[in-house]
């Protein structure tokens, strides 16, 4: 069995496999520039963050219904169980969707056919965060947010993502000060391609209660000592730091610096179809590349359940703890 986790940054999108992709493309008439799964595979190398993110929106045209939404989280969620994820906090990305036609009710309600049953078919506890695109206009996101509104019944938070570079967090004031109104949980992608100061922007313009990423805050030290002292959780993503030149190698990553200095780091998977790996394969990476410990894995999976966002089932976060503490490594 391996050892129990939550999932705490996760694109639903880039969980679509080749062959999932295929299946749908038929399914909805779609047809892919590839001649096959294989095919498409081998076009999962990137240079950087835009390369991949350029392939990444291409793909999404094959996600056209409801049941397309809920085969795909339905499929990432019984990869995840069989990797130990006992909690996800899934992101999802409504207006990449809305600008080809898509609706955010068929959004949202399609990828609820598997989180609403998720508990009793994959043991997968769930919480859905809706992603705005930081190359998008701030009036984009704003719209976005009203066009949630009749569903925040079943979406716990907001988050910030896409291309970094040159989009400072800044820009999303006004939509992050209404979702915190709204009683939203915020996030956002910061520090991946962006400098240690987009962290800091992040943490006292948008009031972030978790950074995405976050690995260039290493770049100051005094940035690394507010991080450790407030227990700002960060969502680390080693594999897919790899595969979008973060770091040039995974023995390079800065995860084992980060934990010794105190820093509150979790370990996901961000876009695994595309970037090699699953939740427990990134553990299974980062152990063999870092030399990590059994406790500083067990650090790192008490941590993921640490800084889920469960304020509203306590009971449920230490029954999840428990079940690290009690782990018995093969």
């Amino acid at each position: 069995m391996p050892l129990p986790k939550a999932e705490l940054h996760l694109h639903i999108e880039g969980t679509l496999e080749p062959e999932l992709a295929f299946e749908l493309a038929a399914r909805n008439g779609v047809t892919l520039p590839y001649a096959d799964a294989d095919a498409l595979r081998t076009a999962y190398r990137f240079e950087d963050l835009q390369s991949f993110l350029d392939l990444y929106y291409e793909l999404m045209a094959v996600l056209r219904t409801e049941r397309d939404f809920g085969d795909l989280a339905d499929a990432y969620l019984a990869r995840a169980a069989a990797q130990g994820v006992r909690h996800a906090e899934i992101f999802f990305d409504p207006q990449a969707h809305m600008a080809r036609g898509v609706g955010m009710g068929t959004v949202v309600e399609g990828l609820w056919r598997a989180l609403g049953g998720s508990q009793d078919n994959h043991g997968v506890s769930t919480r859905l965060i809706m992603c705005f695109l930081r190359d998008e206009s701030a009036e984009s996101a704003m719209e976005t947010l009203e066009a949630a509104r009749p569903y925040l019944d079943r979406i716990a938070g907001i988050g910030l993502d896409s291309a970094e570079t040159g989009n400072p967090p800044g820009k999303f004031r006004e939509v992050y000060e209404a979702a915190a109104a709204l009683g939203l949980h915020r996030v956002a992608h910061a520090g991946e391609e962006g400098p240690p100061e987009y962290i800091t922007e992040a943490l006292d313009v948008l009031g972030v209660e978790r950074v995405d990423h976050g690995l260039r805050c290493m770049e100051d030290p005094a940035l690394v000592e507010r991080l450790a002292r407030e227990r700002i959780p960060l969502t680390l993503c080693p594999l897919s730091n790899v595969r979008l030149r973060a770091v040039d190698a995974l023995a390079d990553h800065p995860l084992a610096a980060m934990l010794d200095a105190g820093l509150l780091c979790t370990v996901n998977s961000d876009d695994p179809a595309y970037f090699g790996g699953y939740a427990g394969d990134n553990f299974d990476a980062v152990r063999a590349a870092l030399g990590l410990g059994e406790e500083r894995l067990r650090e790192l999976a008490r941590n993921s359940f640490a800084a889920s966002f469960l304020e509203h089932d306590e009971e449920r976060r230490a029954r999840y703890i428990a079940e690290v503490d009690a782990y018995e490594f093969p």
